[in-house]
């Protein structure tokens, strides 16, 4: 199988790098400033600022040329210091210099200087040299920082360009990092007269870095692009997507991108690109169909008022139709451009399977499509889970492989019965969990080399003997928990394969899942390959064993998935309804405490039409009809955890809702039930601004719908600076996780009829962000400067962070998510917490306070869930204060 390489190693052709003084030495640093745009907002003295930027900008433009050309500037020597806490696959992290960060009083290191821990131990700043490959490594790369200063001597904008690290501070403002060392990461930074700190949090062992001089103010940066593959014989209508820099302290709003090919110009708006930022932007391309040929070249021009800024060539790979190849499309759930990978079976009449396959930690999608050979009963299709680690088939993975498997459905018109999962490592971690959260969708499940879970495997807290507040954060992660949803598997043939010599993935995870799925299921086949490792190929047949396995697809074509007629028995669990809530005629949709395991045994008898049901933490109970054939002018007779309902009707008032990946089937004639008490009661269709599966949190679940950014202009400055600075971060950080295009804008355009289902992200307080009164008049918590309020308590302090999400009321499905914060101390304790990585739980709430920097949970000081109607009064609140 192919690694995770694909375009995105190489540095952008033709860039410029800055020769500037590089020194480990401090000297006073000048205050991060914020973007123009919000001047006005502003007091005197940061118009006059900013005044002073916009005046920067024109001068950077006119005198991009005269920059030198000197020498790479490569960063040699630095100083080093080992990790200064614990953070791993958590939610919240200890860190003593973050600690000094946060409350404003860090200052540039000297060699020899020493940081004591919360626990005592002492770390100290030592001098460091990169090696002959301009590399740092040593114990301090595995999470500890490297520091060096760069001395300018005039006002300059350059990129960051470094791997191996999980973020970095310029002169106090965080950008993204380059954990997995691609390459591509280049940040517009810029520089100020005098010295300039920079800061990095190393990651997995070794760390470089440079400062490159843009190609021009604003530029293309081909490292990282989504293309698809042109398709020999066919005219070309396809889109790709590549990041443009705006290297500028302005915004740039009159940008534009053109495509030729073959002799045929397709022009695409870009959106307006905030300042000193990058964006990945999709664009078109159209033309006619390619000739015979291995590839062929796209020549890109970035263009701003009829000038060229811009330009360089991309390079597409050409396909023959039977072929695997990569496909484009744009994703719902932040409108960026993703793809997924086919590997087109051949030779079969009538409607195909499907076999949705995962892809392994570093490996593309089209790496795993191309590990198979050509299947003769359907197609292999393996989309990307946004990146080659992406987010481990989980959160925004997971809705990666549920968007790609309706896409294609819709294009391949597969057999509904016959529609199957495997994938391999990570994959077969995704398997594991996407076969047990949507068990009515695949007919059978082979996961090859998986590991269970992060609790297993992952390195997650499983917070055993919580405290109240850590038990909240554990139910927040319950949808990573395999083992809770393990009965679900009940619905679905399991084929487990493994190495038994396998030193990535223990072989342990797959016996451990032979042994618990042993306990009640009889539809489990079992394939261990002796002496085999992680990766293996007994055959010179096509395609890998380890992952083309002939038993496995064999196993796979004695199974279909049955009609929800012919289902009879179904035991369905869910720990959370809005990420699943359905298995064939069954439905949870709502919980009596959130995000616990929900669980029904339910049996249908088309005799007595009568279905029998017991259940646990269900609220709300949803039995489909259409399917059950019931005899004219008689109703469902039900009962219920022992209590008997008769004759009743299907409920038609049936909400219509747009599809969005992850929502289960739309609901035909379906019988609702509710807990009034103790009783079950017949009812409609919930209240759309109450908790449904269209909406149900927590904290990550408003970053969906396309979701944007807005950031507030209307607080301090130090306020407004940090708003925005947190918005680019967090958009950058999407990019590198997910692949995403993030648009972020002042909360002074935010127009809440234009973005209307949308998700939106609101950065600063009520006090700073005038998007909040529009969006979140009614919300329960409300954050000012110097105090949080949650429901009808009132916490007086000025250093909290708080996130939480609320419904949008002007819509059905859409959330507003709060990075938030009551005062620039509380702002700053946000800046790193980790809710772009997979497995972390973050509930409908969490207040924290700078305490949790040195003594982790303890430093919480409320953390819940919110009723079925988003209030904190009904809800499920842990406090430690």
């Amino acid at each position: 199988m192919k690694s995770a390489t694909g375009n995105g190693q190489a540095e952008n052709p033709g860039s410029r790098r800055v020769c500037l003084s590089v020194t480990a030495f401090p000297v006073p640093g000048i205050a991060p400033g914020a973007p123009e745009r919000e001047a006005g907002a502003m007091n005197v003295s940061v118009l006059r600022r900013w005044n002073w930027l916009c005046l920067l900008g024109t001068l950077l433009v006119s005198t991009w040329e005269s920059v030198s050309q000197n020498a790479p500037e490569v960063i040699r020597e630095a100083l080093v210091i080992e990790s200064l806490g614990r953070a791993g696959r958590n939610t919240l992290f200890t860190d003593a210099l973050e600690s000094q960060i946060v409350a404003g009083t860090w200052e540039p290191p000297q060699a020899g200087q020493v940081i004591t821990l919360a626990d005592g131990r002492q770390r100290t700043w030592t001098n460091a040299v990169a090696n002959t490959n301009d590399w740092f490594s040593g114990p301090a790369m595995r999470g500890g920082y490297l520091y060096f200063a760069v001395n300018a001597t005039e006002p300059r904008v350059v990129l960051l360009n470094a791997s191996g690290h999980n973020m970095a501070y310029v002169n106090g403002e965080p950008r993204a990092g380059d954990l997995y060392q691609y390459g591509y990461v280049q940040s517009p930074v810029l520089l100020r007269p005098g010295r300039n700190d920079f800061l990095l949090v190393a990651g997995r062992g070794r760390l470089r870095a440079s400062l490159l001089t843009p190609r021009a103010p604003v530029s293309l940066n081909l490292g990282d692009p989504t293309v698809p593959d042109l398709i020999l014989g066919q005219p070309v209508r396809t889109s790709a997507a590549v990041i443009v820099i705006n290297a500028t302290t302005n915004w740039q709003r009159d940008l534009s991108l053109t495509a030729e090919w073959s002799g045929q110009v397709s022009r695409t708006l870009l959106p307006a690109l905030p300042p000193l930022t990058t964006r990945k932007v999709a664009f078109q391309i159209e033309g006619p169909a390619p000739a015979a040929a291995e590839s062929g070249t796209v020549t890109l021009s970035l263009i701003s008022g009829g000038a060229t800024l811009d330009e360089q060539p991309l390079t597409l790979r050409i396909r023959r139709p039977d072929q695997p190849r990569k496909q484009t499309f744009v994703s719902g759930i932040d409108g960026s451009l993703q793809y997924f990978a086919v590997n087109p079976g051949q030779g079969f009449s009538g409607p195909p399977a499907l076999f949705l396959s995962l892809h392994g930690a570093s490996v593309e999608g089209i790496g795993q499509a191309e590990s198979y050979a050509p299947k003769r009963n359907g197609h292999v299709v393996s989309p990307t889970n946004r990146r080659p680690y992406g987010f481990d088939w989980e959160e925004w993975g997971r809705l990666d492989a549920l968007e790609v498997l309706d896409l294609a459905t819709a294009q391949f018109s597969p057999d509904p019965s016959r529609i199957y999962l495997t994938g391999h490592s990570m994959g077969g971690h995704g398997t594991w969990s996407l076969g047990a959260t949507f068990p009515d969708r695949f007919a059978a499940v082979g996961p090859s080399a998986g590991w269970i879970s992060f609790f297993s495997y992952g390195g997650t807290n499983p917070y055993t003997n919580a405290t109240p507040v850590e038990a909240i954060l554990r139910r927040a992660s319950a949808s990573s928990d395999t083992l809770a949803l393990l009965t679900n598997f009940l619905h679905l043939g399991v084929y487990v394969i493994h190495g038994d010599a396998d030193d990535n993935v223990p072989v342990r995870e797959a016996r451990r899942m032979r042994e618990e799925l042993g306990r009640f299921h009889r539809d489990v086949a079992w394939y261990e390959q002796p002496g085999a490792g992680h990766w293996w190929d007994a055959s010179d047949e096509p395609g890998a064993d380890c992952v083309d396995w002939a038993p496995m697809f064999d196993f796979f074509n004695r199974h279909r998935i049955p009609a929800d007629y012919e289902r009879r028995q179904i035991h369905f669990v869910t720990v959370n309804p809005g990420v699943s809530s359905r298995s064939h005629w069954l439905g949870i949709e709502g919980q009596m405490q959130a995000l616990e395991p929900s669980d029904v045994q339910a049996q249908w008898d088309p005799g007595q039409q009568r279905v029998s049901a017991t259940t646990r933490n269900v609220r709300r109970l949803v039995l489909e009809t259409a399917s059950m054939n019931l005899r004219p002018g008689t109703g469902l007779q039900v009962e219920v955890d022992g209590q008997k309902l008769e004759n009743l009707q299907p409920d038609s008032t049936v909400p219509s809702l747009p599809y969005f990946p992850g929502q289960s089937r739309p609901w035909q004639k379906p019988v609702r039930l509710a807990k009034d008490g103790d009783r079950w009661v017949q009812a409609t269709a919930p209240n759309p601004l109450q908790k449904t599966p269209a909406r149900y949190g927590p904290f990550k679940d408003a970053f969906r719908h396309r979701f944007l950014f807005v950031y507030g202009t209307h607080g301090t400055p130090e306020e407004n600076a940090w708003a925005f600075q947190k918005a680019r971060f967090d958009a950058e950080s999407f990019w590198y996780r997910g692949n995403g295009s993030i648009e972020i804008l002042p909360d002074t355009e935010f127009d809440p009829v234009a973005t209307r289902d949308r998700g939106v992200i609101l950065y600063g307080n009520r006090d700073s962000n005038s998007a909040w009164p529009l969006l979140l008049a009614e919300s329960p918590i409300q954050v000012r400067r110097g105090e949080v309020r949650i429901g009808d308590r009132v916490i007086a302090r000025s250093d909290l962070a708080c996130l939480f999400l609320q419904p949008r009321r002007d819509s059905a499905f859409a959330s507003v998510g709060v990075v938030s914060g009551s005062g620039v101390q509380g702002m700053r304790l946000t800046q790193r917490l980790p809710y772009f990585l997979a497995g972390t739980g973050y509930p409908d709430c969490l207040v924290v306070s700078p305490k949790v920097l040195q003594e982790g949970t303890a430093g919480i000081v409320t953390a819940g869930f919110f009723g079925p109607d988003w209030m904190v009064n009904s809800g499920q609140f842990a406090w430690t204060e």
